[in-house]
């Protein structure tokens, strides 16, 4: 098989979720199970930080994998979903897994995985946990896909949990409050295993304890540790790096953060626990290292999508925030600039509740709504009518990449452009 055949089998013989949604979903860990086993259990062969979370996780993972990188850690790193290609997915040192492997695994496993039948996503932890366990990686960071306690990455034995937050987001499937959505991701929980909470939040606290107690894991809630406050430029419309006052366990320093979001702010707490008590455990992760990793994530990992600024003049911005949670910090941090117009470039996909994020959305803007490119799509004409009802006015322009030329075309060098509301628009901006 060549690469592309061997992407087209992961791709189209076995559904995915991001392209189709619920009909890929599988709240079992049966199939991740066995095809580890036929694998020879590779995930047991090195060690992992495991992270999940509604909002934060991709950033987080990304930052930790910069950490230990500049440590000089030989590190492993797993996200979903991918922006670009696929091999984004799977990197080493934040380099892509090769296209050579992707094929040798699917062509050395072809009739077992055929046997089987396991989705999409149980394929790639199983290419992931393969790859990092044939590469010798000294740590693996590990997002979870969706969820936790089910999730096909929560076959692991990792050093660390790591929790960034919970929000209403995938409720058909893990609950439709605070607390059981938190439960489902608390099912990473491991016996004996420290759990770090990146965001203390009153109404599912107890959740994470209960949970904690009862596999008897060390439990710290990382913003009661530490006080991180953006420090606020006055150029906002640079690309730069921003800057975090930290405070906390006896230290009072400042911070250089290459990931621009506000909501950074919630990340970071969590980021710097996970190294004081992966520094515990022996791991030799030095100032410096927190410092270099941090001020490069995006270049030493690839991360894409965050806060990304990919112009000036006019200001153009790039989030994949896309849930209630992510879309208010998004509106916050664009009432700090200033610009002649704004200018929204927005697209959606059918199984969210779009409402109340409608409902965010600033009503002087100009929108161009416009659909991402896969089946989940929300039509951009059922999108537009939609944010009429609420007030959002603007014009249909189906195709991401039109919608945004437009934007660019008609902009005035003083005003603000906005791409977003989903991850598969920002996916599909073509110089990201």
């Amino acid at each position: 098989m060549t690469y592309q055949e061997t992407l087209d089998y992961l791709f189209n013989a076995l559904p995915m979720f991001q392209r189709v949604g619920a009909a890929a979903y599988k709240a079992d860990l049966t199939n991740t199970v066995a095809l580890c086993s036929h694998l020879g259990n590779p995930q047991n062969l090195f060690k992992s930080i495991h992270i999940a979370g509604t909002n934060g996780k991709g950033s987080t993972s990304h930052s930790l994998a910069a950490v230990f990188q500049a440590a000089g850690y030989k590190t492993g790193l797993y996200t979903s979903p991918h922006l670009k290609s696929f091999t984004e997915r799977i990197r080493i040192n934040g380099k892509e897994i090769n296209q050579d492997d992707v094929v040798q695994f699917v062509a050395d496993n072809k009739e077992f995985l055929d046997q089987l039948q396991p989705s999409f996503f149980e394929m790639t932890v199983g290419l992931a946990f393969w790859y990092f366990a044939k590469e010798s990686v000294d740590i693996a960071i590990i997002e979870v896909g969706m969820g936790g306690r089910l999730d096909s990455t929560n076959v692991i034995s990792p050093e660390l949990c790591l929790i960034t937050n919970i929000g209403l987001d995938h409720t058909q499937f893990l609950g439709d409050t605070l607390p059981l959505i938190a439960g489902e991701k608390a099912g990473i929980i491991k016996e004996g295993v420290p759990v770090v909470i990146s965001h203390t939040q009153n109404e599912i606290q107890s959740v994470f304890l209960q949970k904690a107690a009862a596999m008897q894991s060390k439990l710290i809630f990382a913003d009661q540790e530490w006080q991180v406050t953006k420090i606020e430029e006055n150029n906002l419309d640079k690309s730069q790096n921003s800057r975090f006052q930290v405070r906390g366990r006896d230290q009072d320093f400042e911070l250089e953060f290459d990931l621009g979001g506000d909501y950074q702010r919630f990340n970071l707490p969590g980021i710097l626990e996970t190294v004081v008590q992966m520094r515990k455990q022996g791991w030799n992760l030095t100032k410096e290292a927190l410092h270099l990793g941090l001020a490069g994530v995006s270049e030493q990992t690839g991360l894409k999508g965050r806060w990304q600024i990919l112009q000036t003049r006019p200001l153009l911005i790039a989030d994949t925030g896309h849930n209630e949670a992510g879309i208010l910090e998004v509106v916050n941090q664009l009432k700090k600039y200033p610009y002649s117009r704004l200018w929204m470039v927005v697209g959606m996909v059918q199984d969210k509740d779009i409402s109340k994020v409608l409902d965010l959305l600033p009503s002087e803007a100009n929108y161009l709504f416009c659909q991402p490119k896969l089946p989940r799509a929300l039509d951009a004409h059922v999108l537009a009518n939609k944010a009429l009802e609420k007030g959002l006015k603007g014009q249909v322009i189906s195709k991401v990449s039109d919608a945004l030329e437009f934007a660019r075309k008609n902009a005035s060098p003083d005003d603000l452009i906005f791409i977003g509301g989903s991850t598969f628009v920002v996916a599909e901006i073509k110089d990201l």
